[in-house]
């Protein structure tokens, strides 16, 4: 996790700090002071070296009369929240190979409404996994200082900004890991550590107690797998008894064969992604924790692994949920449908304000909207709109998809009261439509990331996603503000000790 600090810092006071990296971004047209800096980037302009086009960048090596041993221009263009998430990474990205250990990043005042988004580029430019990869080389850099006019006035952006980029962080070491490194206990442990931050709780079941609640389209999922499957419920109470919870549901498929349903080779190293719904999950907790806004949230995690195997759950075979519904499982593939459907009967317990399940449900959600915006379902107005403008607010996009009644015509059975699969048109809708069933006492949100929550190729891993929004979503709600719950967090602390 990125150590991150805010400075005041104009460019004069810029031109003398001391700092490994100074990054300067450059916006098209800016008014900037006079001084060293200004005027080496007026040179560097008119000779035709520099250019504000976003990402472009100019690097100097012990620049003449400054105190940084590394100078990096950067254009960010137009200065939107885009343009500065590209400039920040590429200027990072340009003394990655180098032996800095403190970057400090200067931006003007009209960009500091992008300060989370800044932080963010930063941290994930920053990023390098190393859980299973003792060769790989962590980045040298120990701080990074974003350098701001005033501050004092951006406190509690940058406390988000810093409980973002360390709920990010947690999602997308989580989402790397090997299905041999993150199994459902994996993750169950992963849940209990959070349990030590103030308001956040934790209980983990087993099959037993699933069985106990009836879970059998979840149970059915897991049965072929040697890895026990677990039912994960965390909870960060940061408001009274009496306000409605919002509850995250995480798909936690550690590894998807597909089970009696094979994937096909190629690319099935990637199943170990199937988990990103759940590390999204955790890794909002995380920045809840460390946020701790005035507000409630259960967070719900099935975790098990869908393999091939004797005791495999077969095409043609009937489950009964908790709901009581019977599902037809005609094909095993689909087994993400099966294990969330459990939680969101589970979830109706907490008289929710709100349920959004997030999962890499389906390959249609890919073809259909790529790897841009995550798929968005939502049975309740304000719910979707609230949503769509956090994904806005943090680049973290999303698009609403249809809930048509007509499209759950081809989830009918001869054989169960709903089949888990339709045919191919549409995947992604039908299988929104099969979760929908079970959730019908709630207002309900569904986030499709099978595109957004990895990148294959040679930037391949996890990204994160959707916690930048799903963060921003909870902590613009209503009587959130996150500075009072903060200081009472702390003098508990204070007279604990």
């Amino acid at each position: 996790m990125m150590n991150f600090e805010l400075l005041s810092l104009s460019w004069a006071k810029a031109a003398s700090l001391k700092t490994d990296g100074l990054v300067v971004l450059v916006a098209d047209g800016q008014q900037h002071e006079t001084g060293l800096l200004s005027t080496m980037l007026d040179q560097a302009q008119k000779t035709g070296d520099f250019s504000t086009a976003a990402g472009q960048c100019m690097v100097w090596w012990k620049p003449p009369g400054l105190a940084a041993l590394r100078l990096v221009l950067v254009g960010i263009g137009q200065g939107r929240a885009s343009d500065v998430r590209q400039g920040v990474a590429a200027g990072i990205g340009a003394l990655k190979k180098s032996k800095a250990q403190t970057l400090t990043v200067l931006m003007q005042e009209a960009q500091t409404a992008h300060l989370v988004v800044a932080a963010q580029a930063a941290a994930d430019a920053s990023y390098v996994y190393t859980a299973t990869k003792p060769s790989a080389k962590a980045l040298s850099f120990k701080k990074i200082t974003l350098g701001v006019p005033q501050a004092a006035s951006l406190k509690e952006r940058f406390e988000l900004a810093k409980a973002q980029t360390a709920g990010v962080s947690l999602a997308r070491e989580w989402g790397n890991r090997p299905a041999n490194h993150a199994t459902p206990e994996h993750l169950a442990q992963v849940a209990k550590s959070l349990a030590k931050h103030a308001r956040v709780s934790c209980e983990v079941m087993g099959l037993k107690e699933v069985t106990k609640l009836g879970m059998g389209s979840f149970a059915a999922v897991a049965q072929a797998s040697a890895q026990p499957l677990r039912f994960i419920v965390l909870k960060y109470k940061g408001a009274p008894e009496d306000h409605a919870p919002t509850v995250l549901v995480g798909k936690g498929i550690t590894f998807d064969t597909g089970g009696i349903s094979l994937k096909p080779g190629p690319g099935m190293d990637e199943m170990k992604f199937d988990m990103c719904g759940a590390a999204s999950v955790l890794g909002t907790f995380e920045a809840l924790a460390q946020l701790q806004p005035a507000i409630n949230v259960v967070g719900l995690i099935v975790a098990c692994e869908n393999m091939p195997g004797g005791k495999a759950l077969k095409p043609g075979d009937v489950v009964t949920s908790m709901s009581g519904q019977t599902i037809e499982i005609l094909n095993t593939d689909a087994e993400g449908r099966l294990v969330l459907c459990d939680a969101l009967t589970y979830a109706k317990r907490f008289k929710p304000s709100a349920v959004i399940d997030i999962a890499t449900l389906t390959g249609a959600c890919v073809i259909a909207l790529g790897h841009l915006r995550s798929g968005l379902y939502a049975t309740d107005e304000s719910l979707a709109s609230a949503l769509l403008e956090a994904g806005e607010r943090t680049l973290d996009l999303c698009w609403r998809m249809p809930l048509d009644d007509e499209y759950a015509e081809g989830l009918k059975s001869n054989f169960a009261d709903v089949a888990n699969v339709a045919d191919r048109a549409a995947g992604s809708v039908t299988a929104a439509k099969f979760l929908q069933r079970f959730a019908k006492d709630f207002p309900w949100a569904h986030l499709d990331i099978a595109g957004t929550a990895w990148k294959s190729g040679a930037a391949k891993g996890a990204t994160g996603r959707p916690v930048p929004a799903l963060l921003s979503y909870l902590v613009n709600q209503p009587k959130a503000s996150p500075v009072l719950q903060r200081l009472v967090a702390t003098k508990r602390r204070t007279a604990k000790a």
